[in-house]
């Protein structure tokens, strides 16, 4: 007799093997890697855009850098998950009337589905002076208290390569910093771990009072993904 169990076991079978056809070994690992993440179920059962979003809630549980009423500039925002946690914790949608409400911008190459409580720059390069020009209308006062960075460049398979174009992505962030972020500020910026990470946490600490390195529970073990959180902003000297 076919009990309810056995018959969840051949539909999740059947879905499975959909999931799966026509696909190459290295995309059928991708989909079962998907299927078994236990951040990318909750992303789903808490409606976040993608799992990422767990690594900015716990970044921000423990070193409390979102605030309501604070302004966030979010980089390489799309899908638009981290920009989800940070309209929550600064209140820029004003769900709660009796806390201060906050701005989140977020700032993408590619298009980022809108987001209450987010204005989004889709198409935008965070490096061009345009950019730059258009968050100093958005922001209040043309300031940040905080500038988020979990973008990446699209893998070349050459994973020096790879390392050395996103350390000089978080580099380009010093020059956002100077534009936008308010003395005491913060950042915290995603980077491959590797022989320059040495050369991007000196460039910060010579302008931030802080720097810290952090690797969420979120990110996969077996990933070179870390973070930098650099905290109390100074502008630099030239």
């Amino acid at each position: 007799m076919w009990r309810p169990c056995q018959r969840r076991c051949v539909h999740s079978s059947v879905r499975l093997m959909k999931k799966l056809g026509g696909k190459t070994p290295a995309e059928q690992r991708w989909v079962l890697r998907q299927l078994r993440d236990p951040y990318v179920k909750a992303s789903h059962a808490e409606n976040f855009r993608c799992r990422s979003a767990f690594k900015l809630l716990e970044m921000d549980d423990k070193f409390r850098l979102l605030q309501p009423g604070h302004s966030v500039v979010d980089c390489g925002a799309a899908p638009g998950a981290w920009s989800q946690v940070a309209v929550q914790r600064v209140n820029s949608a004003g769900t709660d009337p009796e806390l201060p409400s906050g701005t989140v911008v977020g700032i993408d190459l590619l298009n980022i589905p809108p987001l209450d409580g987010a204005h989004f720059l889709s198409s935008h390069d965070v490096t061009d002076p345009s950019t730059h020009a258009k968050l100093l209308e958005l922001l209040p006062n043309g300031r940040a208290h905080v500038i988020l960075s979990d973008m990446a460049p699209n893998a070349s398979g050459f994973r020096e390569m790879d390392h050395e174009r996103l350390i000089t992505m978080c580099l380009s962030l010093l020059d956002l910093a100077e534009k936008v972020l308010q003395p005491g500020g913060a950042l915290v910026c995603k980077y491959w771990d590797g022989i320059l990470a040495r050369t991007l946490h000196e460039r910060l600490s010579r302008v931030f009072g802080g720097v810290r390195t952090l690797k969420p529970n979120a990110s996969r073990k077996d990933s070179a993904e870390r973070y930098f959180f650099a905290k109390m902003y100074r502008k630099r000297i030239k």
